[in-house]
């Protein structure tokens, strides 16, 4: 650019985004009046996203609850955290905002602890380990995530439960 150019910016009218409670059957672990914790089921989208708005947690929740937090907005009401598509799981949805806050704050103290069990394919040589990268969005396929330069700092503990040969 230089002086005396003109920008046009056209910006398109932001979609309606509707997001509909579902009567999707949901595996309650424990609820109370300030969060709901869910056995999540692999396949299960937890939010709505780009081209998918319905079948979603986030719709299951919406139909079992109707006071869940709206920190995060109409699209991820009560969400705190997340996890994959194909990843079965415990997550913890807020149902109050004060739940939301103090959730959010754990998370990011790193007081909040997940544990993770896997199948892994291969032989891992160590009994135990840690594993520490910066993750972010594939470079390649955004749909993925992936060990990048400006990523977000992640350290994985792990220790071997079971072998099952080869």
């Amino acid at each position: 650019l230089k002086a005396g150019d003109a920008v046009e910016l056209s910006v398109p009218e932001p979609e309606n985004t509707e997001i509909l409670p579902e009567d999707i059957p949901l595996d309650i672990l424990y609820e109370d009046k300030d969060i709901i914790v869910i056995n999540k089921a692999r396949g299960m989208v937890v939010h709505p996203a780009a081209g998918v708005f319905s079948g979603t947690l986030v719709n299951a929740l919406m139909h079992h609850c109707t006071d869940l937090s709206g920190i995060n907005g109409e699209l991820r009401p009560g969400i705190v955290h997340r996890l994959d598509k194909d990843t079965s799981g415990v997550m913890v949805a807020a149902k109050s905002d004060k739940a939301h806050l103090s959730l959010a704050q754990q998370i990011k103290d790193k007081t909040a602890h997940r544990i993770y069990q896997a199948i892994v394919y291969g032989n891992i040589k160590e009994e135990a380990g840690i594993i520490k990268g910066d993750i972010g969005r594939h470079p390649v396929n955004r749909k993925k995530m992936a060990i990048v330069q400006d990523g977000k700092s992640a350290v994985t503990h792990f220790k071997v439960l079971e072998r099952f040969g080869e």
